[in-house]
């Protein structure tokens, strides 16, 4: 660096200013000079001295730079990492929701304003890994965070009381080109999958993962697992998470126990630019209780009085999207899934569920979606009525950090009982940064 780009380093090196300053009034002779300028007699300037004493002026003034710059240093050194980088989201939901049901739990007809908070904080050290956390929180609660059964759960919605909190943290590294390996104490399945099921972007949240049921739902707990993606599209990965905290007797159960609540995913995909298809097996054990938001209230029949604690879920995907958008042909997403029940009542030990979802983008203004999502929730063989759930939104772009979404969304028998019907609408406005 030149001297006198390393003037310009920073603000604190006007400091230097006045020391120099005194520095040079004793150095310079000022009154040799004044008489020199009315006297105009050269002879009484030894200019050789006089360079060789603003050379020395120079040195120390260079010396003070770099001072200033290495105690610079040590300040970046002391804060936030280059390689971190945040991104967030706030945002506001403000609707109602009519449940058919007298004896529904929740109110109907109230107009309901809630927030989320949300951010995104990704660290590297090596260039290829990446150390996630994400700090979340809002003051949803009832019909948009509690109530799964009617499926009015959003996206969007937190109920954490407005405290902020670590909602998942994980770390993820490759081993080789192809393979990438997770681990956290908090942590999701469908995180670690190679082939993402689905590109459906739901509001409510019973139609994400190409229905959030028994084959892909999932809750945050201690996880870890493995994908491998070669070039072609083909990836398989396993993964699972396991309840480790959860305690029995008072004592927790621990990681991977024959106490512990685990779910164990493994999924095959191959997926290319226009479409992709997977398949997905996930067994569940000791009495894994999923937040399970593409279902409904009723389980299966035990066959010996003792509630079912293992079954097995298998999840069809696939998706296709046109080569252009703004045209009247949407993407399309599938999703299917079957789940066998261990000890349950022949009449019981299997469901069905399955999902259907729309996107037509760019139609009306650029990067607007329409949406368009329903399908029939997980749903026992043995059940008297078929439950059904839908929601249809527009999204448009306000600016470049602003989108508004309304959104309409219900179902009939969606709680698998006669009757059990819903309606609800929203708005929902999403602030990024």
């Amino acid at each position: 660096m030149k001297l006198f780009q390393q003037m310009l380093v920073a603000t604190a090196a006007m400091g230097l200013v006045a020391p120099i300053a005194a520095q040079a009034s004793d150095v310079l002779n000022i009154d040799g000079i004044n008489d020199y300028s009315s006297s105009k007699k050269i002879s009484k300037i030894n200019f050789q001295t006089f360079i060789n004493e603003t050379n020395e002026d120079i040195a120390v003034l260079k010396g003070r730079v770099d001072g200033l710059e290495a105690n610079q240093n040590d300040f970046e050194a002391s804060s936030f990492s280059s390689t971190t980088t945040m991104d967030g989201k706030a945002v506001f939901d403000l609707g109602s929701v009519d449940f058919s049901l007298t004896g529904a739990q929740l109110p109907s007809h109230r107009t309901i304003g809630a927030y989320s908070y949300t951010m995104n904080l990704n660290s590297s050290f090596t260039g290829d890994d990446n150390l996630y956390v994400r700090i979340k929180t809002g003051n949803h609660d009832g019909m948009w965070s509690v109530d799964k059964e009617y499926g009015t759960y959003l996206v969007s919605g937190k109920d954490s009381g407005s405290a902020l909190k670590v909602d998942k943290i994980w770390y993820q590294f490759p081993i080789g080109d192809k393979n990438t390996v997770w681990v956290g104490p908090k942590i999701e399945n469908y995180y670690m999958h190679g082939t993402s099921p689905s590109i459906y972007k739901p509001i409510t949240k019973q139609f994400t993962l190409g229905g959030n049921g028994e084959a892909y739902g999932a809750s945050t707990d201690t996880g870890a697992g493995w994908a491998y993606k070669a070039d072609n599209g083909f990836a398989i990965s396993s993964n699972f998470g396991t309840k480790s905290t959860t305690t029995s007797s008072g004592v927790s159960t621990g990681l991977l126990t024959d106490e512990s609540k685990t779910s164990w995913a493994t999924q095959v995909g191959y997926t290319q630019p226009q479409y992709s298809a997977s398949v997905i097996l996930n067994q569940k054990y000791n009495g894994w209780s999923d937040t399970y938001y593409h279902s409904q209230n009723h389980g299966p029949t035990s066959a010996s009085g003792v509630s079912s604690k293992n079954f097995t879920s298998v999840g069809l995907r696939g998706w296709w999207r046109p080569t252009e958008t703004g045209t009247a042909t949407p993407s399309v997403s599938l999703g299917y899934d079957t789940t066998s029940y261990d000890n349950a009542t022949d009449a019981s030990d299997n469901s069905t569920a399955w999902f259907a979802g729309l996107t037509w983008e760019d139609m009306f203004s650029p990067d607007d979606r329409i949406g368009l999502a329903f399908g029939q929730p997980t749903t026992n063989e043995d059940e008297t009525v078929d439950p059904f759930a839908y929601e249809l939104y527009y999204s448009f772009q306000a600016n470049d950090s602003v989108t508004i979404t309304p959104t309409i969304f219900g179902g009939s028998d969606r709680n698998g009982t006669a009757g059990g019907d819903v309606f609800g609408g929203l708005v929902q406005t999403s602030f990024k940064f």
